[in-house]
């Protein structure tokens, strides 16, 4: 391998290196009198797409003979020198002040995947430029080779590919994918509440011991023992009832502020995004103690179901709350002349609603106490 060549590829290691350290403990944002966090998508997307561009130049270099040096210094030259530093800046740009957290994390991840994915493609470079040095004649790399250089260059295509997206659906785009997955889990869980039957009790020691095994015949306490499981079973039945009166609107709630507020979102504001983690906040815990409830109920813990139940509401409410007048990077004195818009109406009426289906919940709450 020519000394050129090898203190380039050196070079593209050590930045990667370098650039790795610098996202994950940043000290500040680049200075540029030219650059601000407004800057920092579009240059997220034409970097990305610059890496992917040169990445698939510096593969198709490698596995093509003959091996040529200067080729393959130069596209590494222009990644050292240009791509990498405008990726590496455009992840900085984007923070979690400007962006939200969410969208400053799956930003820092994905520049770290891409970053990481190029140092394994470099390493793989430099194995052929190696071998192509030590060859006495000229020869094709085998297919197993071939097939490293583009199984490191497509996992690099990847994470281009990813940031490409990230950037083009912009922050809102992105918290709208993150909300309706967590509206899906919800609605799952609904169902699965719904499909279960209380009726039905645990068979699996039933099965395993066998049941004419263990009958013993009769006892005393038979007759007593049924009608307190009649009981029980009863009770469950009416909480999975309360459970799901409960949740239904909660479900609802998903895809009023995806229409009806965040893909209304003016232009962010630092007012702005701090709102809206607070909504994503309430609106990722429901998933959770939604679970949680599931998990009590099919346990028969009455009582388990019924805090978790309130702390389901607790953050549907908050998460209504938050966003069930206009946005508050908005005029006021807009938001007060306008009249109130059909989710300020109905997020009236939804609350109502939450209140009086809550009720059978805040009574066991009560009883704890």
């Amino acid at each position: 391998m020519s000394r050129k060549l090898q203190a380039t590829l050196s070079a593209t290691l050590t930045l990667v290196d370098n650039f790795q350290l610098a996202l994950a403990s940043p000290t500040k944002v680049p200075s540029s009198s030219e650059l601000s966090g407004k800057d920092a998508l579009p240059l997220l997307s034409a970097s990305s797409a610059a890496l992917k561009s040169h990445v698939t130049k510096l593969s198709l270099l490698a596995i093509t003979s003959p091996f040529t040096h200067s080729a393959v210094g130069a596209v590494l030259n222009d990644l050292n020198e240009s791509v990498l530093p405008s990726l590496v800046t455009a992840g900085l740009l984007v923070n979690p002040t400007d962006h939200t957290q969410a969208f400053h994390t799956e930003t820092q991840v994905l520049v770290k995947t891409s970053l990481n994915e190029l140092m394994s493609l470099a390493k793989e470079v430099r194995t052929v430029a190696a071998k192509k040095d030590g060859a006495k004649k000229a020869e094709d790399l085998s297919q197993s080779e071939k097939d490293s250089i583009t199984m490191a260059t497509g996992r690099v295509w990847d994470a281009c590919d990813a940031l490409i997206d990230l950037a083009s659906i912009g922050v809102v785009g992105f918290v709208v994918r993150r909300v309706e997955e967590w509206r899906d889990l919800v609605r799952d869980a609904v169902e699965e509440i719904e499909e279960w039957n209380p009726d039905e009790g645990d068979d699996f020691f039933d099965e395993l011991m066998g049941d004419d095994k263990w009958d013993t015949g009769p006892s005393d306490g038979d007759e007593s023992g049924g009608d307190s499981e009649e009981k029980d079973t009863a009770i469950l039945h009416e909480r999975k009832r309360v459970t799901i009166r409960l949740l239904k609107p909660v479900a609802q709630i998903y895809p009023a502020i995806i229409t009806n507020r965040l893909k209304t979102i003016p232009e962010l504001s630092h007012v702005i995004v701090s709102q809206l983690e607070s909504v994503m906040t309430n609106l990722q815990q429901i998933p959770e103690q939604v679970d949680e409830v599931a998990g009590a109920l099919y346990e028969a813990s009455i009582e388990e179901s019924a805090e978790y139940l309130k702390k389901t509401k607790d953050h549907a409410v908050k998460a209504v709350n938050l966003v069930a007048s206009s946005w508050n990077g908005q005029k006021v004195a807009d938001a007060q002349q306008a009249p109130e818009d059909k989710f300020s109406i109905w997020s009236k009426t939804w609350l109502r609603v939450m209140n009086d289906v809550s009720r059978p919940v805040d009574d066991v709450e009560k009883a704890k106490h």
